[in-house]
């Protein structure tokens, strides 16, 4: 992260607002919007993400009035503005001046003009006028009040990732010899020497173009590496340019956490002033606040434990998903809170006005088609209300005694051609425990696996496919000094190329787990197996030898009957579990080893009640239609002003935020 990651200063308090484009509507729209504004105490919008366009109607002729006369109306009303470089979406001329710049996918075909992120990112091109944009931009409004942050691009990686074109393969031949310097340590890496592979020359090297069998891993592999990197270079380049003409301003881009995998999040973090996320919750999907608790702890964890920033969600329906399901009553009130509880000091969406045209136009908005006789303007004017209330809440953070490991190229290797079973899928695993783990009420952090694991006294792999001998040795230094450590089938199997650590399986975590495994038995489509403790396991099961290990489950039948399902292993000072299949519920396990661990959490609660402490602040938020009650709370509530004496009880559906005595 930077040496001081920067909230913008303006507005005080809980940010509230959203992505707002004034630019479809008509100047007196326009002007009511501000007085809306200020009915539901909006504070900061998103402007100017989609405007390529209007603000360079052709190459190199810049017009800003339209945009001056908007920001002039906001300022005089207040609100602040998160200002983006429109970078998202080239303009039509831009496309047709330069056609080379289009993307082109795995099948060899130059993709057209007419959606966004239709550029490629290693575009020469692109990335010059990009800047020029920028730096436009940056002149034009550095001194101005307004102001506060840069938004730079929109949502990288999404829909576009990986680009095919002629100039990523120029780009990527020189990524390869930045990290590799030499083609022998290139063929090394890549295993070349199977299948014939040997390169000679660096111009033999291609992109990974769609084949008529699987490509090469480790290439695959190294070309996401790239992509995720070339992306990032077009942010930084923006960035640089944002940070010279106004240091006084953080900037920063918005995130996908849990939904884009083909960006490492990890590596793109601490560019950036503060970590910002989209969420979007799944309509259809059940329990899908467990889900929206994960996208925000990750995107906490990402800025090591600061505030950030939510810098779009919906109020209701989301225009993308196969159905448009429109959010229960109080649901998004529950769902704003939430990303707050978890680390946001913003609640903003997508967007402020519902659009008449575009892509877009069945997307829910702060104001809906309908307008003010609406049940979701009263619920957004409800929630300003709410936020206003919070503003002590602002900085204050989120402590968790678990850590769960999260790697986007295990994500990455995981998930490539020819692995044991189709059905080994990272977030299958992360939903698993991560669900486990909340319905046990165990606040959790994310990690990198080599990043610092000192203060937690359990951390958790549910998918680690791919692991580094280096992080490897500080997974066992950590149950070494007496942390705790559970672990999920098939990882530790690979390095960094994606090649098998020597010895039996899971070669690089053997020693800490204190067992080896002589083969795979991956299991049929829909095929259950039992164990020894009534349960059943799916997906997977493996032929455990403990070698220091106790068994603390057995396959009950299937391939492995009578060999360890689930393992215990002292080591050192500290405990490492391992499990050898998907078992049907992973709270028994989860439980007990959080009990081992000590970590402390709240008990004897219904799992609906969600339980969050920040700082001083206790967020309890009820998904159930029944209220629940709460004992041990002392404090008054800050949306209500009752006092606590010992107890709360949250009507089912609601929030209740305690300030704690």
């Amino acid at each position: 992260m930077p040496a001081q990651p920067r909230f913008p200063e303006r507005p005080g308090g809980i940010a509230f607002g959203g992505d707002y484009n004034p630019e479809q509507w008509p100047r007196e729209v326009q002007e009511e919007d501000i007085e809306l504004m200020r009915q539901a105490g909006v504070n900061l919008v998103s402007l100017g993400v989609f405007t390529w366009a209007l603000a360079e109607p052709a190459e190199g002729r810049y017009e800003f009035g339209w945009l001056d006369e908007i920001i002039d109306r906001l300022d005089a009303a207040g609100i602040s503005v998160d200002l983006a470089t429109p970078t998202a979406a080239p303009p039509p001329w831009f496309s047709r001046a330069y056609p080379q710049s289009l993307p082109v996918n795995r099948d060899g075909v130059r993709l057209g003009v007419g959606g966004r992120q239709n550029a490629c990112p290693s575009s020469p091109e692109y990335r010059r006028a990009t800047a020029a944009l920028a730096r436009q931009l940056a002149e034009r409004y550095r001194d101005h009040p307004s102001v506060v942050m840069w938004h730079v691009h929109n949502e990288y990686g999404a829909p576009l990732g990986e680009c095919f074109c002629e100039t990523s393969v120029l780009a990527f031949r020189d990524w390869l010899r930045a990290t590799y310097h030499d083609l022998d340590a290139l063929n090394s890496a890549w295993g070349t020497l199977f299948w014939s592979q040997c390169y000679s020359a660096w111009e033999e090297i291609d992109a990974p173009r769609a084949n008529h069998t699987v490509i090469n891993p480790a290439q695959l592999l190294d070309f996401a590496r790239f992509t995720s990197g070339e992306h990032l270079a077009c942010f930084t380049l923006q960035r640089d340019i944002l940070r010279e003409i106004t240091p006084d301003k953080p900037v920063t881009t918005n995130f996908m956490t849990t939904n884009c995998k083909s960006m490492d999040l990890w590596r793109w973090a601490p560019e950036v002033d503060v970590v910002a996320n989209d969420h979007y919750l799944n309509a259809e999907v059940d329990d899908n606040h467990i889900n929206l608790a994960m996208s925000a702890d990750l995107s906490r964890s990402l800025g090591e434990g600061r505030p950030w920033m939510l810098m779009e969600h919906s109020t209701g329906a989301v225009s993308w998903q196969s159905r448009n399901i429109a959010k229960l009553p109080g649901q998004m009130r529950r769902n704003s809170l939430g990303h707050v509880a978890r680390g946001s000091d913003s609640v903003l969406f997508f967007q402020w006005r519902a659009s008449r045209f575009g892509a877009e136009k069945f997307h829910s908005a702060m104001v809906p088609q309908a307008g003010k006789d609406s049940g979701i303007w009263r619920d957004v004017v409800q929630l300003g209300s709410d936020l206003r209330k919070l503003g002590g809440v602002r900085g204050s953070r989120v402590k968790a005694e678990v850590a769960v490991i999260w790697d986007w190229e295990s994500y990455w290797a995981l998930e490539l051609d020819w692995r044991p079973s189709r059905d080994l899928n990272f977030r299958e695993r992360m939903d698993a425990f991560y669900t486990a783990l909340w319905r046990e009420h165990a606040t959790v952090d994310f990690v990198h696996p080599s990043g610092d694991l000192s203060g937690y006294r359990l951390v958790v792999a549910p998918s680690l496919y791919l692991l580094s001998e280096h992080a490897a040795k500080n997974l066992h230094r950590h149950v070494e000094a007496g942390g705790h450590l559970l672990v999920s089938y098939f990882s530790g199997i690979a390095d960094e190329h994606d090649i098998v650590h020597s010895g039996p399986y899971p070669g690089a975590l053997r020693d800490v787990l204190g067992l080896s495994i002589e083969e795979f038995h991956p299991l049929r489509a829909g095929e259950t197996i039992a164990l020894s403790n009534g349960q059943h396991g799916r997906i997977w099961s493996e032929r455990v030898r403990p070698a220091g290990a106790v068994a603390a489950v057995d396959f009950a039948d299937g391939p492995d009957a009578g060999h360890p399902a689930i393992t215990r292993h002292d080591y050192g000072r500290g405990v490492a579990w391992y499990v050898a299949s998907s078992i049907d519920d992973l709270r028994p396990l989860l439980s007990q080893a959080l009990d081992e661990a000590s970590v402390t959490r709240p008990r004897d609660l219904p799992e609906t009640l969600e339980v969050v402490q920040r700082g001083g602040h206790l967020f309890l938020i009820n998904h159930d239609t029944a209220p629940a009650k709460m004992i041990g709370v002392h404090g008054v509530s800050l949306l209500d002003g009752q006092a606590c004496a010992g107890s709360v009880i949250v009507a089912g559906g609601s929030v209740s935020v305690i300030a704690l005595y």
